[in-house]
């Protein structure tokens, strides 16, 4: 009943405002969504739901049923619409999960005539060829880990790191001579399979899909704003119900992104089989782990589940970052966001235990949760979107208004330049 009661506010609110956009975080545990005006540089958030997911709604990070996930979009989408008078209909919708693949590209170009000025055709035809080869590696990694090498897979996000002209780096090269051009592009790329799956979910919730956006990439989006020359560094970690996803941002710029598929759910799940009780019991238990009517005998018990699978999500996080072969240091700061990083014993274990010895750090890194006041250029009038566990959906308002000004005129090189690698 209350589901069709949704459905028929869906309908009645007609309202169509190209200046809102919809973002869809649909994790493993719940879905949320986040309705904006996006008015120049301001995008302000105006309409905020949540629902929650079954457990068989998704499986590491991607959709498992299609008819679940739309059900619980359209109650998380419904609440947000109701807030905000009206209904949006330019969406932006993150993929997660180990399939999701997002690396940093460097290409070196030998320029032909080296006293040609560069301009903006041939940086066209440079960041095609970066972005090729950085689809065969992806299609390779994705067709070795499903044992399919007829996977096909799709660009879902790209972005400019950085650019060298004969070892120098420049922030505009149009106009440079120079013989060497080395550019290094970040690319994100995702199975067809779980993209058509997204496709799906927004035509049955009648919205225009405006971007799929990798959700590590959609995080540090959330903290690098629209500063061009950011000097932002730090390693991000979204953790899901599901999975865990990785960027390591370095100078504003994106190295890379990873993912594994241990989440907030693995602790529950060991929880629940340590202590014999059912999934939902064990998950009351975890968020509640530290209120006092749990018996002492317990709470060892919940410990010592809670344990185990920190030990294993933290030899994740390791075996992570060590691959980020290409990265001299680690940045030693580590934001956090996701429901997963509510529970207090795994940033504990972030801070305390010696896991990061054997990565390039230069010191032990620091670790907190990021706040939705270090977000950038978002503003939240409904002060619901009030914690860490929302950051991933304000980042997909963000890649959302990277979408509409990358098809509007933009302003600086980097803006022409992300332009033309809008997918």
């Amino acid at each position: 009943m209350v589901l069709d009661k949704i459905r028929a506010l869906r309908k009645k609110v007609d309202t169509q405002a190209d200046d809102y956009i919809v973002a869809l975080d649909i994790g493993t545990e719940y879905i949320k969504a986040l309705i904006a005006n996006v008015q120049g540089e301001d995008i302000e958030i105006v309409g905020v739901g949540r629902a929650h997911q079954e457990l068989g709604d998704m499986h590491q990070g991607a959709i498992a049923d299609i008819a679940g996930v739309v059900r619980n979009c359209e109650e998380a989408l419904g609440a947000a619409e109701e807030e905000a008078g009206l209904q949006a209909k330019r969406a932006v919708i993150g993929i997660a999960g180990e399939l999701v693949k997002g690396v940093t590209n460097t290409i070196r170009y030998r320029r032909p005539q080296p006293d040609r000025p560069l301009d903006e055709t041939e940086m066209e035809f440079i960041i095609e060829k970066v972005q090729d080869r950085a689809a065969t590696k992806a299609q390779k990694q994705i067709a070795l880990e499903t044992g399919n090498d007829d996977v096909e897979v799709k660009l879902v996000n790209s972005a400019l790191v950085s650019i060298h002209i004969d070892g120098y780096k420049v922030s505009n090269p149009i106009g440079f001579q120079g013989k060497d051009v080395a550019v290094q592009i970040y690319t994100a790329f995702a199975p067809m399979v779980h993209i058509g799956a997204l496709e799906k979910v927004a035509d049955e919730l009648d919205l225009t899909l405006m971007a799929v956006a990798a959700e590590p990439f959609a995080v540090s989006r959330s903290v690098l704003g629209t500063d061009a020359n950011s000097s932002f560094t730090a390693i991000l970690a979204d953790v899901g119900g599901g999975t865990t996803d990785i960027a390591v941002v370095n100078d504003g710029g994106v190295e890379g992104t990873k993912m594994f598929g241990i989440g907030g759910r693995s602790f529950t799940k060991t929880i629940a089989t340590e202590l014999a009780i059912s999934y939902t019991q064990a998950e009351k238990l975890k968020i509640n782990l530290d209120g006092e009517k749990i018996k002492p005998s317990v709470k060892e018990q919940i410990d010592a589940a809670i344990n185990r699978t920190l030990e294993v999500w933290l030899s994740g996080v390791e075996l992570a970052l060590s691959e980020f072969d290409s990265v001299d240091q680690l940045p030693p700061r580590i934001l956090l966001c996701g429901g997963g990083a509510s529970l207090a014993p795994l940033v504990d274990a972030l801070k305390k235990d010696d896991w990061y010895k054997d990565l390039p750090f230069t010191k032990r890194p620091s670790v907190q949760r990021i706040s939705p006041h270090d977000v950038i250029g978002i503003v939240d009038t409904t002060e619901k979107a009030s914690d860490h566990t929302y950051i991933t959906a304000m980042g997909l308002l963000r890649v959302g208004y990277d979408t509409i000004i990358g098809a509007s005129d933009a302003q600086t090189m980097r803006d022409r330049i992300n332009r033309i690698l809008r997918v």
